[in-house]
């Protein structure tokens, strides 16, 4: 039977939900970390880990575990069908981490649960939240469990439910934005590719644009722009979308399909990531578009910095402010995320012709640019976005830097 009375209660066990109870549990933080599904998923969804996020995983003892799972590629390239139109490599990052991570989601999700078994930790399946009430004691979640209806007493929630958050709504914290126009394709796929693995290629087309990312076991993860996809795309589709989107000199042969879904992207950002003793973090926090691979890697930075705030306030005693604290510090981060993938979605979107012509003449003199292309290394990286990983009353932190140096971050301390 699920415990009913814990410390921090964390609700959703993807990737941010097992990241977080595995700070917690390495800390000796009473926490429940509990999911609606019987069984993890097994598709792959997030398929890149980005340096920044690698770093913080390094804290919980999981980067070095997950990075055996996966496969390191360094550089990503922006064409229009043949033709290069700006090159990006993490071969020169400030960070022990200079490569981008392949890995399914799924591997990711696996390796985290690992990590968090071998510290004495668990997750709880088949508990799917119902609703929240809040006192001044903390909060009441009802549950539906296999035995019933039960209610789950807690210091802190944490919401770590996806877009859809039953713990936000029941917070009633508004989660502002859109959704784009268009649906998304996503498959992995087997097959003949001719730009081999060693790039995560972005496409820009006049049809809309078309990811592909090579992934550890042979297959290449293709995301692409669809107006109305159907609900299980097919290989025919797929071929379809590489044949008017990627290159032409060298066609794509698909051969073979592991998995594939649609699914419809939103950009929101919730307006506070704190209420009360509920807390938010990840999808239901922040969501936005895949371009640029960012959103998995938001919610684990969130997942970690949240780690150390609760740490601090419920083993150590910090005043209940610290976790404000947190909610200062990654909901900016999540604003230049949104940003940084509307851009990239904006750009890779445009269908007038003129405009194409326009958009790839000034990608062309950017990719002569060296302070840009380095800067846009460092926001694909997350890497520009570490001061806003660190808490505000934070010591300085040595980040694993080599073998290029960086800079120590620090936030100020605020006033008494």
């Amino acid at each position: 039977m699920v415990p009913l009375q814990t410390d921090v209660l964390i609700v959703g066990a993807g990737p941010t939900g097992l990241a977080l109870a595995t700070a917690l549990q390495q800390e000796g933080v009473d926490h429940l970390l509990v999911d609606a599904l019987e069984t993890a998923q097994n598709t792959s969804r997030a398929g890149v880990v980005h340096p920044h996020t690698l770093e913080m995983l390094s804290r919980i003892g999981v980067a070095a575990p997950l990075s055996d799972e996966g496969m390191t590629v360094t550089d990503f390239t922006v064409r229009d069908r043949d033709q290069p139109l700006l090159g990006i490599s993490y071969a020169a990052l400030p960070s022990a981490f200079q490569h981008m991570l392949l890995v399914p989601q799924s591997t990711t999700e696996a390796v985290l649960q690992a990590r968090l078994v071998d510290l004495g930790g668990d997750v709880h399946r088949g508990i799917a939240a119902l609703g929240v009430t809040t006192d001044a004691s903390g909060a009441a979640v009802q549950v539906k469990t296999a035995e019933g209806e039960r209610t789950i007493h807690a210091r802190y929630v944490v919401g770590a439910d996806g877009m859809n958050s039953v713990i936000r709504e029941a917070a009633g914290i508004a989660f502002q934005g859109a959704a784009y126009g268009e649906s998304f394709v996503l498959a992995d796929v087997f097959m003949d590719w001719p730009m081999g693995n060693s790039e995560v290629s972005l496409f820009f087309s006049p049809a809309g644009l078309v990811v592909v990312a090579p992934l550890p076991n042979g297959s290449y993860r293709v995301v692409a722009t669809v107006d109305d996809a159907p609900a299980v795309p097919g290989i025919d589709l797929i071929q379809h979308l590489l044949d008017v989107r990627g290159p032409e000199a060298r066609r794509a042969r698909v051969t073979d399909m592991a998995w594939s879904s649609r699914f419809r992207v939103h950009h929101r950002l919730a307006d506070t990531y704190r209420k009360g003793p509920i807390l938010l973090m990840g999808d239901a926090a922040h969501v936005h578009s895949p371009a640029g691979g960012q959103g998995m890697n938001a919610g684990l930075v969130d997942a970690i910095v949240l780690g150390e705030a609760l740490t601090r306030v419920v083993r150590d005693g910090a005043p209940d402010g610290v976790l404000d604290d947190y909610a200062a510090t990654r909901r900016p981060a999540a604003q230049l995320v949104l940003g940084l993938a509307s851009r990239l979605t904006r750009m890779a979107t445009v269908r007038s012709g003129i405009a194409r012509r326009i958009r790839n003449i000034v990608l062309r003199i950017l990719n002569r640019v060296p302070p840009f292309k380095r800067n846009l290394s460092l926001a694909l990286s997350g890497i520009s976005r570490r001061k806003y990983s660190v808490l505000p009353d934070r010591q300085p932190l040595a980040m694993p830097c080599t073998p290029a140096p960086c800079a120590v971050v620090t936030r100020p301390v605020a006033a008494p």
